[in-house]
């Protein structure tokens, strides 16, 4: 009678263990995916998910948006220049059953084709492309892996590229190449500023050249403004038709 008790004790306490893990309890921002004797059953979830032990299984799967470091990556752009291109992948399962029967650890397939992705569009660009139009190369990259992935149930939302690394000879041929054009511009600027001034000085000249007091009114001006500076010399040029009259009357023998 005893030895009876206790197996029927020992069947209790098996059965209620076999009825608990019955029970799963999933959260809102989880599914579970079903499988029965092997076979893909259903997904289901959130809240308390009931299987038959032994016979069903269950896979949880986390439908939160994922935020992954993609590594550094050595690039070479289509004019030959080696540089390290790191960037950030945000991606999210929208698809729990065929993201677990279609692809083995979908985590780490969707990080190893984010980063034959990013050297493959990348390296189609020149440097200057690279640097300055990161925003089109984000959505090139963010389409192809989209496209790449949707049949492993995944949608990538974002792909932003976070740092460009480049060495340091490029970084002073780089620099170099800034000055030239900083040095082109002000020599086109210092041009073009001439030819106005010319353009200007030439009707000025028109105009002082029709009214022969308009040019000694210049000169008296300019004169104010030389003897600003004390410490200056003036050569003032005196016009000859203002001597004329006073040299002709020297000149002039005196009256008998």
């Amino acid at each position: 009678m005893i030895l009876g008790g206790v197996g029927f004790s020992v069947f209790i306490v098996l059965l209620a263990l076999l009825a608990f893990s019955a029970f799963r309890v999933l959260r809102e921002y989880e599914r579970g995916v079903v499988f029965q004797l092997g076979r893909f059953w259903k997904v289901k979830g959130p809240g308390l998910v009931i299987l038959v032990p032994g016979i069903q299984q269950m896979v949880r799967v986390d439908l939160r948006v994922v935020v992954m470091d993609i590594p550094s990556q050595d690039v070479i752009t289509r004019d030959n220049v080696s540089v390290k291109v790191s960037a950030v992948l945000y991606f999210r399962v929208v698809d729990p059953a065929r993201a677990i029967i279609q692809v083995e650890r979908y985590l780490e397939a969707t990080s190893q084709l984010a980063q034959t992705t990013l050297r493959a569009v990348l390296g189609k660009h020149e440097l200057d492309g690279l640097l300055a139009e990161r925003e089109r190369l984000n959505l090139d990259v963010q389409k192809i892996l989209d496209t790449q992935t949707d049949m492993w149930g995944i949608k990538v939302t974002n792909v932003e590229i976070k740092h460009v690394d480049l060495n340091e000879t490029m970084v002073r041929a780089i620099a170099r190449q800034a000055e030239a054009e900083r040095e082109r511009r002000a020599k086109v600027i210092h041009a073009e500023g001439e030819l106005q001034a010319s353009h200007m000085l030439a009707e000025a000249a028109e105009v002082l050249g029709r009214q022969p007091q308009a040019l000694q009114l210049r000169y008296l001006e300019t004169l104010t403004v030389i003897a600003a500076d004390k410490n200056s010399t003036i050569v003032f040029p005196l016009p000859i038709d203002v001597l004329g009259p006073l040299l002709r009357r020297f000149a002039a023998p005196p009256a008998e």
